[in-house]
């Protein structure tokens, strides 16, 4: 019997809890080994984990990179395989690699393998790919079935036309409990899946299973990011205990408390309304949620209900190129050159534009006033500055050439009421330029309506018998 398919035929008795052990809140950036060992030894019926997420930026999806180190992927990896496997419960993975697009959920795969291989374990392992094709895309746009997620005025990303959609290096959607519930039956040890809603990743055996939903996706929806939701937070292991009626939470730090106040404040996580959270399968009411202390460490949490849709509806990303990027840093300290600084940048750059032939374009970022967030001009700092100025163009090198060039106009531009011809700016690095991979950015982080996920994501089975693997 393979895990998944013991833990169907053998649930929990009658009056006993799933205890569900949330390993990693993106896998690849260190699991705490104590605290997942001391989640072990509480025996949960499955291990779950998180893999990644849109919060690194375009880069990733576009390019098909991990971000988190690989070395460091494959300790976690290591650790949550052995753990489920010395148990035999299931090991369930969601959004590999980071973006969880196919070069990503290869790479995880391929790494897991390679631990597989190394421990001599002999494994079922499913697979969930969430790539889109972009005729499906290009269709549902012009059936009026693709939507902003928010208001465009408000910053979020426009709707794309028809050339920005083909010009995105990977597009991906959302998986839910239906397609997790779906490879499930396939009966694995491990489950992979590309692009997933955090959720989907803890709630779907409990559904499986016949516990609640709304209780379910709560639970899910809080553990994901492992014990976020203790004081003070922290990234280490967390225990879900799940009933017909509540759940309780237990961080496997014993320094880390689940309070009612804590946990609550969970659903502000990521989320404009902490009263709703929309799913593929319909939205999770937590209007009548209840938290309650057990003891200092632990809360219990009851009431969540879970409202189902109509029609499914999937959250769709994709990331275009931009081009080469070299950025420049320096920082700026002379209070009267600080004044002039935004007027300055423009001045050089249309310099440089006539030193420098092509398509390029300099995006500034200042410290100090402004960078992080808008900051009224009573706030911003007047006695020091520091710069991080991108370029960008299609090819690396003029992206480096354009960064140089503009440095040295920066350096000795003049303006009224300078003090010193010596240097307008410091620089804590030589050189000052540096290569900043590519640049991307979202052309999609939509909702795509009027499509069922079987058209979207692809499932697969592999028998891994210790260093071959049969299909």
């Amino acid at each position: 019997m393979t895990a998944v398919s013991r833990l169907l035929a053998q649930p929990p008795a009658a009056g006993q809890r799933l205890r569900v052990l949330s390993a990693s809140g993106q896998l690849g950036y260190g699991i705490v080994q104590a605290s997942f060992e001391r989640g072990l030894q509480c025996k949960p019926h499955f291990i779950g984990c998180d893999m990644g997420s849109i919060d690194p930026g375009p880069f990733y999806l576009g390019s098909g990179q991990m971000a988190a180190p690989r070395a460091m992927v494959l300790r976690d990896l290591d650790l949550v395989l052995c753990g489920a496997r010395a148990l035999d419960v299931p090991l369930i993975i969601g959004s590999a690699g980071t973006a969880g697009a196919r070069p990503h959920l290869e790479a995880t795969l391929a790494l897991l393998r390679e631990v597989a291989q190394a421990r001599g374990l002999s494994i079922r392992v499913a697979t969930v790919t969430s790539d889109l094709p972009v005729a499906l895309l290009l269709s549902a746009l012009s059936e009026g079935r693709l939507h902003p997620l928010d208001d465009p005025s408000a910053g979020s990303v426009h709707l794309p036309d028809a050339q920005q959609l083909q010009s995105c290096r990977h597009i991906v959607a959302q998986c839910g409990t239906y397609t997790f519930i779906k490879a499930l039956r396939q009966m694995p040890d491990v489950l992979i899946a590309g692009r997933a809603c955090d959720t989907a990743i803890f709630a779907a055996l409990p559904l499986m299973l016949g516990y609640p939903a709304g209780l379910a996706l709560h639970m899910a929806k809080i553990i994901e990011c492992t014990s976020l939701c203790c004081e003070p937070g922290g990234r280490d292991a967390i225990l879900a205990q799940l009933g017909p009626e509540d759940f309780i939470l237990e961080s496997m730090n014993p320094a880390l408390r689940a309070t009612p106040s804590s946990v609550a404040a969970h659903a502000l996580y990521e989320q404009a309304d902490p009263c709703r959270v929309e799913e593929p399968e319909g939205t999770l009411d937590l209007t009548q949620a209840r938290y309650e202390a057990l003891d200092e460490r632990r809360t219990r949490v009851s009431g969540a209900r879970f409202v189902p849709r109509a029609q499914p509806t999937l959250k769709v990303e994709g990331a275009a190129r931009v081009g080469a990027r070299a950025v420049l840093m320096a920082g700026v300290a002379d209070p009267t050159f600080i004044e002039r600084l935004p007027q300055a940048l423009i001045d050089v750059q249309e310099r440089v534009h006539k030193l420098v032939a092509g398509d390029w374009q300099m995006v500034p970022h200042l410290y100090g006033q402004g960078a992080v967030r808008p900051l009224p001009a009573e706030k911003r700092s007047a006695h020091e500055v520091g710069l991080v100025l991108e370029f960008l163009a299609d090819e690396l090198e003029l992206a480096r050439t354009a960064a140089a060039v503009f440095k040295q106009n920066l350096l000795h531009f003049g303006y009224p009421a300078r003090l010193t011809t010596g240097g307008n700016l410091a620089f804590a690095f030589t050189p000052s330029e540096f290569d900043a991979h590519e640049s991307y950015r979202f052309r999609l982080y939509h909702r795509l309506d009027g499509v069922e996920p079987d058209q979207v994501f692809g499932l697969d089975v592999q028998d891994w018998v210790c260093d071959e693997v049969i299909a």
